[in-house]
């Protein structure tokens, strides 16, 4: 029997989890997500972690192996590090067995990724520079209209008659969305047309890696934003590709979980 943490320190958040892993047999024990803001987030991560021990009942000497990911490699109690690109593969095939391919939808940046029913990483791509298309970019949107961060995927789901923002740039995106305000285009509407230019970027990173058909699963922080999911789906049907995007409840886990059974097999 091997007791294993995962620990994926991303920008916008710290995700932590705990598993047991006998042969075959996989038991999740624990899990915790917690926001950075501005908080240090390595002593976040070690918050969250003893914190995660204290609700499974362990002590840090029950525990085999502390993988972390994302930003993790410089965490002090850590076992072993392992890049994103691999977690988040390894984790999505574990949330959804069918996923062939990755879409990780995080604070900065947006990534692709091809894997095999193992999860291990076939290709993947990332977006360029440009936050256009990251739940930071969508946070600050959210912030300007005055409305939950936690509201967008439900308002976007409204739209009537949305107008596409600006695909290239941030600082354009917001600019449209602060013109489109002004003229008195509703937030649903706004919201929608932020969700079709990114899903037409996600599609095409989707499409640049050789995901033509099968299952993709969402992961990273915006994996359950309903609007964008839908949103997704429908620029996935108009660029005639075979395949079909789903999230799951634990997808904002996936790195961390990726990273648990990857320090588990290790």
């Amino acid at each position: 029997m091997t007791i294993t943490a995962g620990i994926d320190i991303g920008t916008g958040a710290v995700k932590t989890v705990l598993f047991r892993v006998e042969g075959d047999k996989t038991e999740w024990l624990a899990k915790r997500n917690d926001r950075i803001r501005q908080r240090d987030p390595f002593k976040l991560a070690e918050e969250a972690y003893n914190g995660l021990l204290e609700e499974a009942g362990l002590k840090a000497s029950d525990v085999d192996y502390v993988a972390t990911t994302g930003e993790g490699e410089s965490l002090a109690f850590h076992t072993g590090h392992f890049y994103s690109m691999t977690t988040h593969a390894r984790g999505a095939v574990y949330l959804n067995p069918e996923a062939r391919a990755v879409l990780d939808i995080g604070a900065l940046h947006g990534r692709a990724i091809r894997n095999d029913e193992r999860g291990k990483v076939e290709t993947y791509k990332m977006t360029s520079q440009c936050a256009s298309g990251s739940g930071q970019f969508l946070e600050n949107i959210a912030r300007y209209l005055g409305i939950a961060q936690d509201e967008i995927g439900s308002l976007s789901t409204q739209a009537d008659n949305p107008e596409v923002v600006s695909s290239i740039c941030a600082v354009l995106a917001e600019t449209d969305v602060i013109n489109m305000v002004s003229r008195g285009i509703s937030a649903p509407n706004n919201l929608k047309g932020i969700h079709i230019s990114m899903a037409g970027r996600l599609a095409k990173l989707l499409k640049s890696v050789g995901a033509r058909e099968g299952v993709v699963l969402c992961t990273g922080g915006l994996a359950l934003d309903e609007g964008l999911l839908k949103t997704l789906n429908e620029s996935i049907q108009e660029q005639k590709m075979a395949v079909e995007a789903y999230n799951h409840p634990d997808s904002p886990y996936a790195g961390a979980i990726g990273a648990a059974l990857w320090g588990a097999f290790r």
